[in-house]
C-alpha cells in the first residue's frame, strides 16, 4: 500500500525534498549521480500525472550563506538530461523569485530551488523558514532518505504545514524504509550483518541492536583490530581505539550470551606503512609483527567470511573490509562484495548501505547484483541503531 503511488498529482504543485548532495569536481561536474538518479522515478510519476515539481535540497556544508561552489545551479544541465525536460532554477529557496517561479509553474514543469543550507534556519529547524517553503507547494513529498536523520526545516518541520493526505514519502524513501524494515524486522534466518570501517565507536549502537536480531556478525576493517587487541592479540601498529577495548570485550560477551556468532578475521594483509606503495605481507590477525599494520582481511578470513555469507538468507553490509581505495588492499572488500552477490543470486535478501560499502559495490561492479543499495549513510546507521528518524516521524505524525 503506497500513499504516493495511489495519489494523483494532476494539477498539483509537488514540493519534493530530494537529496542532491552529490560530489562535484573542480569544474562543477557531478562525479557520482547515484542520489539524483534515485529521485527520478518519483519526479517522473508526478509529471506523468499532470502535476508540476518543485525540488529542494542541500549541497555540501556552506558556512557563510550563498557560495558559488555550493550552488545547485551546477546540477541543472545534468538534471535536464536525466528528466529529458527543461528545469527552471530559482536563485533563492524562499523570497519573491521562488514564490513567483513556483506560482507560474504549469503541469509537467520542473523548478529547482537554490541550496537550502544558504540559510542557517534550515539546519536549526526554524518553523517560520519551513512555513515559507511550505507555501510554495500544494503537496509535500519527502524523498531524501539521506537526510531523514536530521531534524531540519525541510525534512522534519515542514510536514506539519500539510494535511495528512498531502504529505507523503516518495518512491525512493518508500524503498529505503521497506528494505531496512525487511532486514531489521522481517529478516529470514540465518541473518548475517557485515560491519566494517575504521572505528568501533561509530558502530557500537548498531552492533548492540543487531545482537538482538542477527545470527552472525562479521567484523572487518580497522575496527576489527580493537576487538583483536581486546581479546589479547598482538596487532602491531594497526588502527586501534584503546579507550574502547572494554566495550569490544563486552560486545563479545553479549554475543556469546545471545548465541550470536561474532566473526573476526583470522588473518590480515599487513603493511609497513599506510600507503599505496607500502611493503605488504600476510600474518595471523592476532600476531601482527611490531611496526606493521593490518590494512585488509587475509585470504583465509575472506574464505571464512564467504562461507558464512553463502549460507545466509538475509545480509546487511555496512563498511569495507580494508583500505580498498588502494589496489594492494582491496581484495578482501572485493571478495565480500562477490560473496554477497552470489548469496543474493541464490535467493538471499541483501541490503548494502553506508558510503564506503556503496562505493565498493559500485566500483567492483556488483551494485545491480544485490537486492538493494541504500542512498543513506548516516540515516541508515541510525535506523539500524533503533532510533526514530525525524524525517520519517514527521510524515507519519
Amino acid at each position: 500500500m503506497s500513499q504516493f503511488s495511489d495519489h494523483s498529482f494532476a494539477n498539483e504543485k509537488a514540493l519534493i525534498r530530494v537529496d542532491f548532495n552529490v560530489p562535484l569536481n573542480d569544474k562543477f561536474e557531478i562525479t557520482d549521480d547515484t542520489r539524483i538518479r534515485g529521485a527520478v522515478p518519483t519526479i517522473q510519476k508526478i509529471l506523468k500525472d499532470g502535476g508540476s515539481v518543485i525540488l529542494m535540497s542541500h549541497l555540501g556544508r556552506p558556512k557563510d550563506g550563498p557560495t558559488d561552489k555550493y550552488s545547485l545551479k551546477h546540477l541543472v544541465p545534468h538534471l535536464q538530461e536525466l528528466l529529458e525536460t527543461q528545469v527552471e532554477f530559482a536563485n533563492d529557496c524562499i523570497g519573491d523569485e521562488a514564490v513567483q517561479k513556483a506560482a507560474a509553474l504549469k503541469p509537467g514543469q520542473v523548478l529547482l530551488l537554490e541550496n537550502l543550507r544558504f540559510y542557517k534556519e534550515e539546519e536549526k529547524g526554524d518553523k517560520a523558514f519551513a512555513q515559507k517553503l511550505a507555501k510554495l507547494g500544494d503537496v509535500y513529498v519527502n524523498d531524501a532518505f539521506g537526510t531523514a536523520h536530521r531534524a531540519h526545516a525541510s525534512t522534519a518541520v515542514i510536514a506539519q504545514f500539510f494535511t495528512k493526505d498531502k504529505r507523503m514519502f516518495g518512491l525512493l524513501m518508500e524503498n529505503e524504509i521497506n528494505s531496512a524494515e525487511k532486514v531489521l524486522h522481517q529478516s529470514q534466518k540465518p541473518f548475517t550483518a557485515i560491519i566494517g570501517g575504521a572505528k568501533v565507536s561509530d558502530k557500537i549502537l548498531i552492533i548492540e541492536n543487531l545482537l538482538e536480531r542477527a545470527t552472525d556478525i562479521i567484523i572487518g576493517g580497522g575496527m576489527a583490530y580493537t576487538f583483536l587487541k581486546a581479546l589479547g592479540g598482538n596487532i602491531g601498529k594497526s588502527l586501534c581505539e584503546d579507550d574502547r577495548l572494554d566495550t569490544a570485550r563486552e560486545l563479545c560477551k553479549k554475543a556469546e550470551e545471545k548465541g550470536v556468532r561474532l566473526h573476526l578475521p583470522s588473518d590480515s594483509i599487513i603493511a609497513d606503512k599506510f600507503a599505496a606503495d607500502a611493503n605488504d605481507s600476510s600474518a595471523p590477525s592476532n600476531a601482527i609483527p611490531d611496526g606493521w599494520m593490518g590494512l585488509d582481511i587475509g585470504e583465509n578470513a575472506c574464505e571464512q567470511f564467504t562461507n558464512v555469507i553463502h549460507r545466509s538468507k538475509t545480509i546487511l553490509w555496512n563498511g569495507p573490509m580494508g583500505v580498498f581505495e588502494m589496489v594492494k588492499f582491496q581484495r578482501g572488500t572485493r571478495g565480500i562484495a562477490r560473496a554477497v552477490a552470489e548469496a543474493t543470486a541464490k535467493g538471499a535478501f541483501s541490503l548494502v548501505g553506508g558510503g564506503d560499502s556503496v562505493a565498493a559495490v559500485n566500483q567492483f561492479g556488483y551494485a545491480d547484483q544485490v537486492s538493494y543499495v541504500s542512498t543513506g549513510g548516516g540515516a541508515l546507521l541510525e535506523y539500524f541503531e533503533g532510533k526514530e528518524l525525524p524525517g520519517i516521524a514527521a510524515i507519519k505524525a
